[in-house]
């Protein structure tokens, strides 16, 4: 099997649209941007302890509530505990609605799938709001662009 070059990914176009992409599935999950870039990071390690939290939050805004709130809310979960008297080995894993999610971003990115465009589906295109008025256009220009 050939091995990808960066003209390869560059000819694919995959971040073409990627903010839109990612301001889509941020605004949909209740989610910050920096919190779904670093779960894309984690989904590149498959599984991981809070020492690689602490490397790959490094250049992101500071949030002492990011670690907490990603586990609360089910997008990050324990694969293994450490051990009743030392939680630095626990090795935590994406959730299944977080695998589902990036996979999903990564389809939309690669002209696979369409962003959704019903209201029940994607919170933007209720267009209550400026931004959301903005953004649902843009999407719209997103699914009918399939030359990605």
């Amino acid at each position: 099997m050939r091995q990808l070059s960066s003209r390869d990914f560059q000819e694919m176009g995959l971040l073409k649209h990627y903010r839109i992409v990612r301001k889509w599935a941020c605004q949909n999950n209740d989610i910050s941007d920096a919190e779904i870039e670093l779960l894309i990071y984690f989904d590149c390690l498959k599984t991981f302890r809070k020492r690689d939290y602490e490397i790959g939050v490094l250049t992101y805004p500071w949030n002492n509530r990011r670690w907490n709130k990603l586990l609360k809310n089910g997008w990050i979960v324990v694969w293994r505990t450490g051990g009743r008297k030392d939680q630095r080995y626990t090795i935590y894993e994406l959730s299944f609605k977080c695998k589902h999610l990036i996979r999903q971003m990564y389809r939309i990115m690669l002209g696979e799938e369409d962003i959704p465009t019903s209201v029940r589906r994607n919170k933007l295109y209720k267009r209550d709001t400026y931004t959301a008025k903005v953004m649902s256009t843009a999407m719209d220009i997103v699914n009918k662009d399939k030359t990605r």
